[in-house]
């Protein structure tokens, strides 16, 4: 299937999985617009589609399972590689999160790092989306960390970061801007370095 047409597949395969949620927007215009960064990636054009696919491919095995799970937990795509994050009311929850992402073809790995509890509260949530905000405009404007080769997720003052570093010197910086960030706990990175330094 040509690129193109894999990546509208993808976008209704989204936009039916969220269907109902109120979230078929976001899903769509997130696809589409990553679209415009992908060939910047170090995994490229085609490697996006299919993250793409297998993010959309899951978000749908979480809504048929159900529409709470999808609700609270969240996932990063990278390279095959799944981080699923959030907040699961029990552990049945985070097991059921996990069983379903590794039915999705092309899954090379399944990160656990969903936590269970009672929820946060509606000024923690927004105490880490801020979080997440002011990392990603400091990675931004770094001009020696190829910015968007990162994924930032904020759970509970816990920043995650995925994807690929140009090199350790690059990822090293990126997990200082974290750390540095208020409000911030910990830092935990499933980041994998490109190639090694000379």
């Amino acid at each position: 299937m040509a690129v193109w047409a894999r990546l509208w597949a993808v976008v209704g395969l989204a936009a039916a999985a969220t269907a109902g949620t109120g979230c078929a927007p976001v899903a769509v215009g997130g696809a589409v617009g990553g679209a415009a960064v992908a060939a910047s990636e170090e995994r490229g054009f085609s490697g996006f589609v299919s993250d793409a696919e297998i993010q959309a491919k899951i978000n749908h095995l979480w809504f048929r399972h159900s529409v709470d799970l999808l609700h609270r937990l969240d996932m990063t795509v990278d390279h095959g590689r799944v981080l699923l994050t959030g907040q699961a009311t029990d552990a049945q929850m985070r097991l059921d999160a996990v069983r379903l992402a590794w039915q999705v073809d092309g899954v090379k790995e399944v990160i656990n790092e969903i936590q269970v509890g009672s929820g946060a509260g509606i000024l923690d949530g927004a105490r880490d989306t801020w979080i997440s905000t002011q990392l990603r405009g400091v990675l931004t404007f770094d001009k020696t960390i190829h910015s968007q080769n990162y994924s930032i997720d904020t759970v509970n003052g816990v920043v995650y970061l995925m994807g690929v570093a140009a090199d350790q010197a690059e990822l090293d910086r990126v997990i200082q801007h974290a750390r540095s960030q208020p409000y911030v706990q910990r830092v935990v990175s499933h980041v994998q370095v490109a190639r090694a330094q000379p």
